[in-house]
């Protein structure tokens, strides 16, 4: 075997190595039933544990923490992570941003994930949503249609709109998971501009949406939902020239 052929089987056999130390430390937090910010080990008394030395700890721990699993507050020590989903966001918005400047894959199926998770989950919210939380939507969409006449775009109330919609399911995943597709599509939106001229089209369209919601018609409600992704995945269409 040739010299960079055994560097080259060293540096996997590392990463191997590694992969499986973070598999380790994890299997550990759900051993003890360490919960979020309940404090880890000290780094000797891990190094002890998993029989690894510090400095190889550390390397794995540093991954750890960019994954949302450890959180290390300098002076403090190390705890076990809330819930965070800025590594994934973050992850999900480049893939996306690049997919744009080629054949646009990722981006798509983000859309189609966001398309299937809202109109699936529609109903459900329907069922659970009192009149107080519809009012909130309808808030969400006025807003939307003030900023629309103004030739403002809005962002932040559209985001409202579609976490006030699902609010009802009391679901924190999924409340996470639309605020992660809300930054990735945010971004993608910024790589294929949006015009004044969309606004007030856009603005009614939620106001359909809404106008379904308040009537307790899930079936409509789930297919202009739909057609509002449907919009969305055209204007990628149109930035990749499919």
């Amino acid at each position: 075997m040739s010299t960079s052929g055994i560097a080259s089987q060293a540096r996997f056999s590392a990463q191997a190595r590694l992969r499986a130390l973070q598999s380790d430390i994890m299997d550990l937090i759900l051993e003890r039933e360490l919960d979020a910010g309940d404090p880890l080990p000290t780094e000797n008394e891990l190094a002890a544990a998993l029989g690894v030395g510090r400095n190889t700890l550390r390397e794995s721990l540093k991954v750890l923490q960019a994954l949302g699993v450890v959180e290390i507050r300098h002076g403090f020590g190390m705890f076990v992570a809330p819930s965070n989903f800025d590594a994934l966001a973050d992850g999900m918005t480049f893939r996306g941003r690049l997919s744009l400047r080629h054949k646009g894959d990722e981006a798509l199926e983000l859309v189609d994930v966001r398309q299937a998770l809202e109109s699936g989950l529609i109903g459900g919210a329907m069922d659970s949503m009192t009149s107080s939380q519809l009012a909130a939507v309808e808030e969400s969409v006025v807003r939307m249609e003030e900023l629309a006449a103004a030739g403002q775009t809005f962002v932040e109330a559209d985001a409202e709109f579609h976490r006030r919609l699902f609010e009802p399911l009391n679901n924190a995943l999924l409340v996470s998971l639309l605020a992660v597709f809300w930054k990735v599509y945010r971004q993608i939106n910024v790589e294929v501009g949006a015009g004044a001229e969309d606004l007030t089209e856009t603005a009614a369209v939620h106001r359909g949406i809404f106008e379904a919601v308040a009537g307790g018609d899930k079936a409509l409600a789930a297919e202009r939902l739909n057609r509002h992704f449907d919009g969305i995945r055209h204007r990628i269409y149109e930035v990749i020239g499919k």
